[in-house]
């Protein structure tokens, strides 16, 4: 089998540091203390692919240095390197120009690291040939695009079982977001197009949906929100996950919340659309701190899309009891799948957040649901 291989490493710079996204700011990412994302998942994806295919005969065509070379070295993996130069700066051209080397060479499946915006870099190079199978390993900051993989080690186990013939082709849905308009919190996403890619529901998030605007989705949101402030310490530090059910809890608390960021509410007040360093920086007292998050529409991802702020060492120093997961039913039987899921990169964080939980529904009404 020949697999393709593309790392965009810049993806997912923008999580941490409140962006919302890398298109355009890696440089403004960068004076935040943005650290590389895509390497590390890149090389947790080629470690996991290079056990699960043990014995089998593959191939790895993959771009220079940055962009999957490097990484492919330091993961241990043999490789070819594609005939094309990559610069200081990459930029979507190297992506274009990566697919359609791979294409000429005829690839059995094209994997790549990154985000919806390399998806849809992807997408525009294979123009005349959307048949070859892609598969997304997840490593941008929302990924709204039903391409991704889970995690990396997932994307892995899902290229094994192409490999195996266990794996139907499908079409997978690419979203465009206007990352300018979400850093302004307004949610404007559309279909940009279609992808094959491999279709393993157990490995594979699916697109996001948008919770239905309905009087009695809102209502279930208002019912959720009241219970939590009446059962939530009068002095506990709140952050804020992203999503209309949180806003509906800031609402009753009397503050409004971005609708798209992280923010923090403590004694009447709420701060607004913070990053990871300055949610550490403010916080004092973590034993009366909560985390309140509800889970993405159809793909169900606690943390890990679109929240990144809430990272890992956060995660930590909150503990799994202090994290308040809210959601009405409608988005519960919506999920695809009958689990969460969290994704935060840190393993240690993952296994805080794993086992059962129980996920606020209405007033004094909730239902356990297993994180995964």
């Amino acid at each position: 089998m020949r697999i393709g291989f593309i790392v965009n490493p810049v993806a997912g710079m923008g999580g941490k540091v409140g962006l919302k996204g890398t298109d355009g700011v890696v440089k403004q990412a960068v004076a935040k203390g943005a650290m590389p994302v895509a390497p590390q998942r890149a090389e947790e994806f080629l470690r996991e692919l290079r056990q699960v295919l043990t014995g089998a005969l593959v191939e790895v065509l993959c771009c220079p240095g940055k962009m999957g070379a490097e990484e492919a070295e330091s993961a241990g993996f043999k490789y070819q390197v594609l005939p094309m130069a990559v610069g200081a700066n990459t930029s979507a051209k190297d992506t274009e120009a990566a697919v359609k080397l791979l294409k000429k060479a005829k690839v059995d499946v094209i994997a790549f690291v990154g985000g919806d915006g390399t998806a849809r870099n992807i997408l525009d190079a294979l123009k005349g040939n959307e048949e070859t199978p892609v598969i997304g390993v997840p490593a941008g900051v929302k990924m709204y695009s039903g391409i991704f993989a889970i995690n990396p080690k997932d994307a892995a186990q899902a290229v094994a079982a192409f490999a195996e013939h266990r794996v139907e082709i499908a079409d997978f849905e690419i979203m465009d977001a206007d990352e300018n308009a979400i850093r302004n919190d307004i949610f404007d996403v559309k279909l940009y197009g279609c992808l094959k890619g491999l279709s393993v529901p157990a490995f594979i998030q699916g697109s996001k949906e948008v919770s239905p605007s309905t009087i009695s989705e809102k209502q279930s949101q208002v019912d959720i929100a009241k219970y939590v402030v009446e059962e939530l310490p009068k002095d506990a530090t709140l952050i804020l996950g992203p999503g209309t059910t949180v806003e509906r809890i800031a609402e009753e608390l009397g503050v409004k919340k971005t609708v798209l960021g992280v923010d923090i509410y403590f004694g009447g007040k709420i701060v607004r659309d913070l990053d990871e360093k300055t949610l550490l920086e403010n916080i004092k007292n973590w034993s009366k701190t909560w985390i309140i998050l509800s889970p993405i529409g159809h793909q169900g991802i606690l943390l890990g899309r679109g929240n990144q702020q809430i990272s890992p060492e956060i995660v930590k120093r909150v503990g799994k009891k202090h994290i308040l997961v809210v959601a009405t039913l409608n988005k519960l039987q919506g999920m695809d799948g009958s689990a969460l899921r969290v994704d935060t990169g840190d393993q240690d964080a993952n296994a805080i957040l794993r086992g059962e939980k129980l996920v606020v529904t209405g007033y004094r009404e909730g239902i356990t649901v297993p994180v995964q």
